[in-house]
């Protein structure tokens, strides 16, 4: 009995040799509050998000472009900087998309302010039925997204998404 009481002794000894902070698991990243400086969006989970919602409507997956992720990012800092949600702060996605080099087949693209997480983001576009249609346009194959926060603005983040399929042919 000795022997078992010194071993239970031993074994909650070591059980508090931990850092002294609780572990709890990492939050998702399609969860994570994009409301604050630094924060940063994942493109690939919002890829395999987006790409999941295609699939399950009969449609390819899209991969993220690295073009297509700085396009985004302009319009994003855009529509912050200005505190204005508008598809043309920057001019008209075509007109984007050609001084960026991106010779897109077909481009479309989903603008909001006020989603906190991609997930809020994403039921939002989901539920709206032009940011759906463009969620499923037939042909895209890459996106580019980005969420840029600004503290002093009603809205706080401002999301951009631009789905496109290259144009092979120049």
């Amino acid at each position: 009995m000795k022997r078992t009481l010194a071993a239970l002794a031993g074994l909650l000894v070591l059980g508090g040799c931990g850092t002294g902070v609780e572990r709890t698991p990492e939050q998702p990243a399609f969860y994570l509050s994009l409301a604050h400086g630094g924060a940063r969006l994942d493109a690939n989970v919002a890829a395999s998000m987006i790409s999941g919602y295609r699939r399950n409507n009969g449609l390819g997956a899209v991969a993220v472009d690295p073009t297509l992720m700085k396009a985004a990012e302009t319009q994003s800092m855009a529509m912050a900087t200005r505190n204005k949600l508008d598809h043309n702060v920057k001019g008209s996605l075509v007109r984007r998309l050609n001084a960026t080099g991106y010779p897109a087949a077909i481009a479309v693209e989903n603008i909001s302010a006020g989603y906190h997480t991609l997930a809020e983001a994403f039921s939002g576009w989901r539920d709206s039925p032009p940011h759906r249609a463009n969620m499923l346009a037939k042909g895209v194959t890459r996106l580019g997204i980005a969420a840029s926060y600004a503290p002093n603005t009603k809205y706080k983040v401002f999301w951009t998404l631009i789905m496109a399929a290259p144009d092979e042919r120049r």
